[in-house]
């Protein structure tokens, strides 16, 4: 064959997209602790999307892109009065579910939050089962969007178990586009050929880079990035429901498939050369794994990699709170991740930089007892000059263990300690903490302190009496699954 033209036959849809497609399609979720679970994950994903509406930097994102724009069926926004088309109100509850940094965590090669799809699944599952109503069909039910969010979570989190997108510089809300993009296309009713166009357009798109969550120049932008993507998921989907063609060597063609442009790397710290090519390594099957095991951010506000030194700085805080002055040096004893992502030094330049400073995030426990979200802004950081003053006696030292149990998948410790040293000699003890008070380890531990800071976040919204109505559907699993999605959202409206 002549070496200037191209082998036009046409190949089938790549292995990695059909095995999601049919996982979405076909498989039948059974597990009892899969749907509790995600029943607590919707508490607390809806609760931190609340309490982000009492910050202005968040809600001047929220409304329709032409003010004054009425939409047939138009799906709810919770807290707010907005109704809107399902691909700006995916946006708008993806960036209030994210603003906080508070919604719940996946940590393994790549890392992510699982429940920024829940933008994407209750904007479309909303305006749907009104849309079913008004046409004298029955709506859907809030078990609909317990599955697409056991699914969504399962297709981002069995990815991310053993892909790292950030050591090519991708950012990780590409999983949120995939996974948003495969179950709102379910929930549409996409058949098989459908979803797969649909999952095939989320990977031919130009993806996100980390830029915005790094030193020197993370942002808000990290705060909305997640609402975005499973907004643009939503959109996918709608194409591919129209009956738009998909590109079925999105990942493997050779030169322009997103295996050679974008995961492939010629990084020294990957170990490559040019010539190495990488594809996906999948090597557990999709289930109901990753909600299961998902961590929950109940104690505070902040990067999950730093949940365990803030919770061992709270126990310090005793000790150090009438010795701050005292202090010569404070030792975070980490894992690689968490050195990686969140340990920088330097001026902080905004409330998004802060919470991705794990010198930060230690400090003020360690000063003040406690961390919420308000201690970001920049008027607290300005009128506390300690928090500076103790991030210039912090070092940061990695343990080989917590690196390597951080990944065991019997384990997933998000290890730290803290010790803090005075400068007469004396000490304090090392603080250890392997396990955060939301991980599956602590769980009985950790639910009732989930459930009190969601009844905390709705009254940051509601009145008593609506707020015990909402808390008290979420805590009956039998009925909030009967419980139409249109219904539901009612109870959400300003």
């Amino acid at each position: 064959m002549s070496a200037n033209v191209d082998l036009n036959i046409r190949p089938d849809y790549d292995k990695v997209l059909q095995d999601i497609a049919d996982y979405v399609l076909n498989f039948k979720i059974e597990s009892k602790e899969a749907l509790d679970t995600a029943r607590n994950c919707l508490m607390d994903t809806l609760g931190c999307g609340l309490l982000a509406l009492r910050f202005p930097e968040c809600t001047k994102h929220l409304g329709p892109i032409v003010e004054g724009t009425v939409v047939p069926f138009g799906a709810r926004v919770p807290g707010t009065h907005f109704r809107l088309d399902p691909v700006k109100a995916a946006w708008d509850i993806g960036c209030i579910v994210r603003w906080l940094d508070y919604n719940d965590t996946w940590l393994a090669a790549e890392w992510g939050h699982p429940s920024d799809n829940l933008g994407g699944i209750l904007a479309v599952a909303d305006h749907l089962s009104q849309k079913r109503v008004a046409n004298g069909d029955a709506p859907l039910t809030m078990r609909a969007v317990l599955d697409a969010m056991i699914m969504a979570h399962e297709v981002q989190g069995v990815i991310a178990l053993e892909n790292s997108f950030n050591r090519v510089g991708l950012d990780h809300v590409l999983l949120v586009k995939v996974a948003s993009t495969a179950v709102t296309a379910k929930l549409m009713g996409a058949n098989r050929e459908q979803l797969l166009a649909a999952l095939s357009h989320a990977f031919v798109d130009g993806q996100a880079l980390r830029t915005y969550r790094h030193a020197p120049n993370a942002g808000s932008r990290k705060s909305w990035a997640a609402g975005d993507a499973s907004s643009r998921g939503v959109r996918l989907a709608d194409i591919a429901m129209r009956g738009e063609m998909g590109i079925p060597g999105v990942l493997t063609a050779p030169q322009w498939g997103f295996y050679d442009v974008l995961f492939s790397h010629t990084n020294k710290d990957l170990a490559l050369k040019p010539a190495d090519k990488r594809t996906f390594s999948l090597s557990q099957k999709y289930g109901t794994y990753v909600m299961e095991n998902v961590l929950f951010k109940i104690s505070f506000p902040a990067e999950f990699h730093a949940q365990t030194a803030c919770e061992a700085a709270v126990i310090l805080h005793p000790q150090v709170s009438n010795r701050l002055d005292e202090i010569d040096k404070i030792v975070i004893t980490t894992h690689e991740s968490a050195i990686r992502i969140i340990s920088k030094v330097g001026q902080l330049a905004n409330a998004a930089d802060r919470d991705h400073c794990i010198q930060y995030m230690t400090a003020v426990p360690l000063a003040f007892g406690t961390l919420v979200a308000e201690q970001y802004e920049d008027q607290f950081h300005a009128a506390h000059p300690i928090i500076d003053e103790l991030r210039e006696k912090m070092v940061i030292v990695e343990e080989p263990r917590y690196t390597r149990e951080y990944l065991e998948a019997d384990k997933r410790s998000i290890a730290n300690a803290l010790q803090v040293f005075f400068k007469d000699g004396s000490s304090t003890g090392q603080v250890v903490v392997e396990y955060p008070i939301g991980h599956r380890r602590r769980r009985a531990e950790g639910i009732p302190l989930l459930e009190d800071k969601f009844k905390a976040n709705l009254a940051t919204r509601f009145t008593a009496q609506r707020s015990a109505q909402i808390f008290a559907l979420c805590q009956d699993q039998a009925k909030l699954e009967a419980t139409p999605v249109n219904r539901f959202m009612d109870l959400f409206v300003i």
